[in-house]
């Protein structure tokens, strides 16, 4: 078994470095954090030894360790300190030539058997390994914001990177407490890459009018998400999300799953970056009545919605339930008004519900719905759900399909397998259950026929199942 790596350097003293090096010592390894702006190193030194005595106070560390957590870090402002160390982690800004010439410096003063590792988002590691005279020893180190509380830890080997490195790089994350997954040098490694879904279908559903985007956040956060993909896009900010939207998109010349979205550019343009300025998707400001969004907006689940999900809870999608000369079902791809064609009568379609049931779903309706039976039914849903306009696909289903749909060409293309692609959504992106979990769920071979469908009906290639998914999973 790979031996964990215990001298370790972080260079940027920012919040992700500190973050990272806050980490490290908290695991047992010596560290030392290097920045050129002193400022930056008063502040971190400051705000990461105030993190560890609240850690303290809470009861998560005892005294003793405290105070050997703090022994361990070392705050230092020249490169020629870091000699000594066997691992550097670089947490600077984001731009090769900056990064580069830093590796550079590096490569002059550690020894010949340290690693030298890059937190980079979004830049090649083949790219960033280039001008090296040691390629080999060098790795991607991707850790997610903050680091003291994301679990996960992506590790990317370059084209020269050395296999063993990669291997003790893991063990040294997992040491740390982390789940460490290898993933490839592509674009976006796995989570900007996989996840980009999940913000773009909710501004297409926006654009299309499908629902308010209360009503779209409040969908997923009752499919067990902790946030909704527009409240999210506010948090990380509109102009940060919009540029790694448009980044990986560029990378793979437009050929992704998403296309980066006006609506979310007419929001950078305007300067409204969400939580940051005070607006985004939302309004932030004093006085605002536009968020927080509304946990439910119904009241009670009535009777009517709670035999639909019971009945349908385990039903495979095109399975309906008679209720009077109504059918409700689960969404697989056509729209409400399609299926209503095919069944002769009215149908209430609902979108992908939490497990339990329990919680507020959304549901589309055919145009059909005049009779007394149908009204009832309408009713009931409207008070313990969110009628959605017709769609293919509807809202959450549709997301959570094109997100395993992008997931399931990382698998074809050998960035990470299944498991280590389900462990990265849910420890990098707090996903309640990984892509692939979901399709098994949902029925792998329903969720090509309604990948299918939504192709079908939108005319949009980019929703045609994977080849994987179609052939092998």
């Amino acid at each position: 078994m790979a031996r964990a790596i215990d001298k370790v350097a972080v260079c940027g003293a920012g919040a992700m470095g500190a973050g990272i090096a806050q980490v490290a010592a908290q695991a047992g390894a010596s560290v030392k954090i290097f920045d050129v702006n002193a400022d930056a190193l008063a502040a971190s030194r400051k705000r990461t030894l105030a993190d560890i005595e609240k850690l303290a106070a809470r009861g998560k560390l005892t005294g003793e360790q405290a105070e050997a957590v703090r022994g361990r870090m070392e705050w230092v402002s020249s490169l020629d300190a870091l000699a000594d160390r066997d691992l550097v982690i670089e947490a600077i800004i984001e731009d090769a030539g900056i990064k580069g010439a830093l590796f550079a410096e590096l490569e002059a003063i550690v020894g010949p058997n340290a690693v030298i590792a890059t937190n980079t988002s979004s830049l090649p590691i083949s790219r960033l390994a280039r001008g090296l005279k040691a390629p080999q020893r060098f790795v991607g180190m991707h850790f997610f914001n903050p680091a003291t509380v994301m679990k996960l830890v992506e590790v990317i080997a370059g084209a020269a990177t050395d296999p063993a490195i990669v291997t003790r790089i893991v063990a040294t994350a997992e040491q740390w407490g982390k789940v460490a997954i290898p993933v490839a040098d592509v674009p976006g490694f796995i989570v900007n890459r996989v996840a980009r879904p999940f913000y773009a279908e909710a501004f297409v559903a926006l654009n299309e009018g499908v629902a308010e985007p209360a009503v779209i956040d409040s969908l997923f956060r009752s499919a067990s998400f902790r946030m909704g993909p527009l409240e999210l896009t506010d948090l990380i900010g509109q102009d940060v999300n919009f540029a790694v939207a448009r980044s990986v998109y560029e990378s793979y010349h437009g050929r992704t799953r998403f296309v980066p979205q006006l609506r979310q550019a007419a929001l950078v343009d305007a300067g409204w970056f969400g939580r940051k300025t005070g607006r985004g998707v939302y309004d932030y400001r004093d006085g605002a009545q536009s968020f927080p969004p509304p946990e439910t907006s119904p009241v009670e689940v009535s009777p009517v919605h709670r035999r639909a999900a019971a009945e349908l809870k385990d039903a495979a999608p095109g399975i309906f339930i008679r209720c009077g000369d109504i059918a409700i079902g689960k969404t697989r791809g056509p729209s409400a008004r399609a299926e209503s064609r095919e069944q002769g009568r009215a149908v209430a379609l609902l979108d992908w519900f939490s497990p339990d049931g329990e919680g507020p779903s959304g549901f589309a309706v055919s145009d059909e719905t005049a009779t007394a039976d149908a009204q009832a039914v309408l009713a009931a849903f409207s008070r313990s759900g969110y009628q959605l306009a017709d769609r293919p696909g509807l809202v959450v289903a549709r997301t959570l399909a094109q997100i395993t749909n992008a997931a399931a060409d990382a698998v074809l293309e050998q960035v990470a397998d299944e498991k280590g692609i389900d462990a990265a959504l849910r420890f990098g992106a707090n996903y309640p259950f990984g892509p692939f979990a979901w399709a098994d769920r949902y029925g792998r071979r329903h969720l090509v026929s309604l990948l299918d469908a939504i192709a079908d009906a939108t005319g949009e290639a980019l929703y045609r199942p994977s080849y994987y998914l179609r052939n092998f999973a």
